[in-house]
């Protein structure tokens, strides 16, 4: 899938072909050769944006904001369509964002991460009071494959990992990790349609299923941290070329 919101904004179309119609066909072929079970893995971000409280539960409408979130809650409506339509056994989970080992440097964690150890500005969208639910991507995994095994067809399973953190602190969290200074945050105009806050309530799969994330927050962004640290050849590789393209289009030149 295509998963980073700031690219579905400067290209959405690749968003459309890939999550929407390639969701279709995968369907097609799930349809075609009997697959015993399809899992849609799709995103809190079709729920739109929360206030100040609330959590999103399985039977929160569907309002996405941004292309990306446009095109998943799309993908999830053809996974419901194709059950209901033509009897594919499909089952959805939305998470919230994830975190940890390999992920790619677009990624607000390890970009922040990344630029922190270069010495390089770390760009804040707006005033940098966007909160985030933040989950291990352990723990997404053993709820996928709790989902996978044990979930019911045709419902909708939320992910969440319990821990709200607003964008500028985590920057200033992992600043401290690293030993850097604040003077490195810099605040940068914001992204169109950015969603001020998201919260999964997770009850239905602790309840039915089981699940609960294992790993705490403060173990979690110790060992990304560390991950990062000790894998700079990496991450440094894939920093360089498009990348850069990239990375000066959506941030040094706001």
């Amino acid at each position: 899938a295509e998963s980073h919101v700031d690219r579905s904004i400067l290209g959405p179309s690749a968003f459309i072909d890939t999550n929407v119609r390639g969701t279709m066909t995968l369907l097609e072929v799930a349809r075609e050769f009997g697959v015993e079970r399809f899992l849609q893995v799709s995103t809190d971000e079709v729920y739109g944006s929360l206030g100040a409280s609330g959590k999103f539960t399985e039977s929160t409408h569907i309002s996405p904001n941004s292309p990306y979130s446009a095109s998943k809650a799309g993908a999830d409506m053809l996974a419901r369509s194709w059950w209901k339509t033509f009897n594919v056994q499909t089952v959805i989970t939305r998470c919230s964002n994830n975190y940890g080992p390999f992920q790619f440097p677009e990624k607000f964690i390890p970009l922040m991460i990344a630029n922190a150890l270069q010495d390089k500005k770390l760009p804040i969208y707006g005033d940098g009071m966007y909160v985030r639910d933040w989950i291990y991507v352990d723990d997404h995994c053993e709820a996928i494959d709790a989902v996978l095994y044990k979930g019911e067809i045709g419902e909708v399973y939320n992910i969440g990992g319990g821990n709200e953190v607003a964008n500028i602190e985590m920057a200033k969290l992992i600043l401290s990790k690293l030993g850097k200074p604040e003077s490195l945050l810099e605040f940068v105009k914001d992204r169109p349609g950015h969603d001020r806050r998201y919260a999964m309530d997770s009850s239905k799969i602790e309840v039915e299923l089981g699940w609960k994330p294992k790993k705490s927050f403060a173990e979690g962004i110790d060992l990304t941290v560390n991950w990062y640290l000790n894998n700079e050849s990496w991450w440094k590789r894939i920093i360089s070329g498009e990348y850069r393209n990239y990375y000066k289009l959506q941030y040094e030149q706001r």
